[in-house]
């Protein structure tokens, strides 16, 4: 009877903790943007319970992920914030507090950082109670009291006039073939393309004319024969060593078309500007005919080291979209994908031999003891099945996206993230720790053990993150590494794909790390080269460079691995200057602006990565609907087209807040040298992930952005580069920013519509201007079309389509749409 009673009351409390969990909401309500002009935002948070039955006293804790935040009045208040650690913070019930009873409701003023668009809201909260391992999501509202529309009114006159003037440039020139090709001659007459067209190939080249036809096929319903017997309208290639190797010849003739390249990589560019040429609608048939029109093409890329950096980590994308990725990489020429597939919140491939990498640094989710997951990060949330928060690549799933990748000329650097930003293997590792020390095997648990048990250290990373750096004295992080090294070389070895360097990060390790390790301070009494925690860096990635090294690879890594401290700052190291590392120099942050240059001059290979002009997950512009980050300013299209590799300060127009920079800031710059210039390999754009919740929003944040890097990286230098008279290089930059606008509008866009299964690229608002009673509009790209109501609706491919100012009085509400109907984010606006 008494366990009768005992189960009854245990289920009458699982019932009511499910109704009381799941009827609370949230809204986190932004009252003062610019709290007495502090650079915070004070918001309430306000909790009501929908239910019916109480919220309790005690017994419960609210999670969830925030920038930062604090209680306006922590003494008064009845709740206590607490940092976990990165982004995970706590809000729980003081002694005081008062059961919060079905339909009341609790405000909290809270004070945090200035929450600049939708993207900066805290989220991902959820409910945990006392003495059950359930949890439940809480619903969450946001609203700000801040004028958006008035934010996106100014916004929208400032790209008005921007456009306006690109537009007056007058270009109605535009490559139809996007990376630019060095050179492009129109001729008379055009190729007659069917299925009865014959593709002669040698057989060295077979294995990119198969993916081409492949790629004709499903563009167009044609497949033209390969090396048929056909003597008339032939598609023919040939190998021409007299070029570089990545170069190739396009001659589009009425009789033939007529590739030569030295290498597999030329004659794969060549197929990939012939596709760029073909209709954007599919053919009706396999001997339908297609006419592509006579042209010469002499093309070669101006950097070998093209690259794209996808992050899987922070936020997961699977296997198809990675695939996706590189289909698009490689029709845009990009040829290198460093992939970022661990960090702080995700380890997100396979290592046989070490299972607990993605089993519990693979998966986020709610933890008392991070034994089977980590912490939720990003709004990830409490279930372990969250869709970007948890997942990972296995072996074979990697293996089959080194082939694919390379199949299409595309090296992938794997990026393992060291020492810092290592906290998802380093709680995995403490998870294999503590499953072999309960089997009585010591000397097995410490083997891949990446810190030190007795470390004391006190630190907190650019992260949020107080334990997220491996120890660098410890042995097993040495022995941990060298196995992680060896399993992906196995893996590129299965795959046939080449594997030239390992990327092991370096960045943003924080002040105050190691310095109360045992570990470290044992080191130091050994090893007379390491005087102090500084000198832990030298050490450490002397240590990596020699592994590989051993192993015919090169070392990879963020700016830092060629810096050291001197008196607190950060210069040059000029110890590994001839060690052929490569560096990816992000920061031209103010202070830095020349570091790249400055590493280039010393010796170290470089990959320009500019964060303001090419962090692609950096918003579009300043407005609230706007997804993306903003600390390195703000990234459109015209950002990475207007990237001066070898002298990039030159046009640099706003600093990392997204102001106008004063003339003479960069007067006192270190310039390249023409050694320094040798040392430059290449341009780089990368995509963080910690915003990105979908495919959708990774897209939208890539395209059109991605046409940019591609521009530069591949296209020659422009005249407006090299130009020394400030106002003629601003007008040969306005006359081909409108060329480029051109193709990516009449061309690009369209193509990205159907290009595998099709890819969610922005759409961006419209421009516009009022001015004495007339309200006129317009937009970046040709092609796309302005739709707007005077209702209030929402405008679609059916609405008033704006053709020319409108002087009517009324309350407009517009948008941008594109061919298939898909449209921008909406303006509206009172004439």
């Amino acid at each position: 009877m008494k366990n009768l009673i005992f189960t009854t009351l245990l289920i009458l409390s699982v019932i009511s903790v499910q109704a009381q969990s799941t009827d609370l909401e949230i809204t986190w309500s932004v009252t003062e943007p610019n709290y007495q002009n502090s650079n915070q935002a004070l918001s309430v948070l306000k909790l009501k319970n929908l239910g019916e039955t109480d919220l309790p006293a005690s017994g419960w804790v609210i999670y969830y992920n925030s920038l930062n935040g604090k209680l306006q009045n922590p003494e008064s208040a009845p709740v206590t914030i607490t940092y976990i650690n990165g982004d995970f913070y706590s809000l729980s019930p003081k002694s005081g507090f008062k059961a919060l009873k079905p339909g009341e409701e609790l405000d909290l003023p809270i004070l945090t950082r200035q929450l600049k668009n939708l993207t900066d809201y805290p989220k991902g909260f959820y409910i945990a109670f006392t003495g059950t391992k359930r949890t439940f999501p809480v619903k969450l509202k946001q609203n700000t009291t801040e004028d958006l529309n008035a934010r996106d009114l100014a916004i929208a006159r400032s790209v008005y006039d921007k456009t306006e003037k690109t537009m007056a440039a007058g270009s109605d020139s535009f490559s139809p073939i996007l990376p630019t090709p060095k050179s492009l001659v129109r001729k008379e007459g055009s190729f007659s393309l069917s299925g009865q067209s014959n593709l002669v190939v040698p057989k060295e080249f077979i294995a990119e004319a198969k993916l081409f036809l492949n790629d004709l096929q499903v563009a167009t319903g044609i497949k033209p024969q390969l090396n048929g017997k056909a003597k008339e309208n032939q598609i023919i290639v040939q190998q021409l060593n007299t070029i570089k190797p990545e170069a190739y010849n396009l001659h589009i003739s009425p009789k033939e078309i007529k590739i030569q390249a030295a290498t597999k990589a030329g004659v794969f560019y060549a197929f990939q500007s012939l596709k760029a040429l073909l209709p954007l609608q599919k053919g009706t048939g396999s001997l339908a005919n297609i006419a592509i029109n006579a042209l010469e093409i002499n093309d070669e890329p101006r950097f070998g080291h093209r690259a794209f950096m996808m992050d899987i980590a922070r936020n997961y994308q699977p296997k198809d979209e990675v695939k996706k990725l590189i289909e698009a990489l490689a029709l845009y020429k990009v040829n290198v994908l460093h992939f970022h597939i661990t960090d702080d919140e995700g380890w997100r491939l396979e290592i046989p031999g070490l299972p607990e990498l993605t089993q519990v640094g693979g998966h986020r989710g709610h933890t008392t003891d991070e034994n089977d997951q980590i912490n939720p990060s990003y709004g990830s949330g409490p279930n372990r099945d969250n869709l970007t928060g948890s997942g990972y690549l296995t072996k074979n799933e990697f293996i089959e996206i080194l082939k694919f990748a390379h199949e299409r000329h595309i090296l992938v650097i794997p990026e393992i993230e060291t020492p810092g930003h290592a906290r998802a293997a380093i709680v995995a590792m403490n998870a294999r720790y503590n499953r072999l020390i309960k089997s009585g095997n010591k000397t097995e648990a410490e083997k891949y053990l990446l810190r030190d048990l007795q470390d004391k250290s006190v630190y907190r990373s650019v992260q949020g993150f107080k334990d997220n750096v491996i120890n660098a004295a410890l042995p097993s992080v040495y022995t941990f590494l060298e196995k992680v090294t060896d399993e992906l070389i196995a893996m590129y070895k299965t795959a046939d794909a080449p594997l030239k360097t390992i990327h092991f990060g370096g960045d943003e390790v924080p002040a105050g790390v190691w310095e109360k390790s045992p570990v470290v301070l044992s080191l130091m009494r050994k090893n007379p080269s390491v005087k102090n925690t500084g000198q832990l860096w030298p050490y450490y990635f002397n240590k990596l460079d020699q592994m590989l090294k051993r192993k015919g690879l090169y070392l990879s890594g963020w700016e830092e691995i060629g810096l050291h401290k001197v008196k607190g700052k950060m210069v040059v190291n000029e110890r590994f200057a001839k060690s052929n590392f490569h560096t990816d120099v992000w920061n031209n942050l103010s202070g830095n602006e020349d570091l790249a240059y400055r590493l280039a001059n010393a010796g170290y290979k470089v990959v320009l990565t500019n964060v303001t002009n090419l962090y692609l997950d950096l918003a579009y512009s300043k407005s609230y609907a706007e997804p993306g980050q903003y600390w390195g300013g703000y990234v459109d299209i015209d950002k990475p087209f207007s990237f001066i590799p070898y002298n990039y300060t030159k046009n640099q127009k706003e600093d990392e807040r997204g102001n106008a920079i004063a003339p003479g800031h960069f007067k006192n710059m270190v310039q390249l040298t023409e050694f320094g210039k040798s040392n430059i390999v290449g341009i780089q754009a990368p995509l963080w992930s910690e915003i990105i919740f979908s495919k959708e929003r990774f897209e939208y944040l890539l395209f059109p952005k991605l046409f940019g890097l591609a521009e530069r990286a591949w296209a020659q230098d422009p005249t407006w580069a090299l130009e020394k008279d400030a106002a003629k290089s601003e007008a040969q930059y306005n006359a081909a920013y409108q060329s480029f606008l051109n193709s990516v509008g009449n061309y690009e866009l369209p193509r990205l519509d159907n290009l595998s299964g099709g890819f969610n690229y922005r759409i961006p608002t419209p421009g516009l201007k009022v001015e004495n009673g007339t309200l006129s509009a317009n937009v970046l790209y040709p092609g796309l079309t302005i739709v707007y109501t005077t209702d209030g609706s929402d405008p679609n491919e059916n609405s008033q389509k704006y053709t020319a100012p409108i002087s009517q009085k009324g309350n407009y509400t517009f948008k941008t749409i594109n061919a298939k109907g898909r449209g921008s984010n909406l303006i509206k606006v009172q004439l």
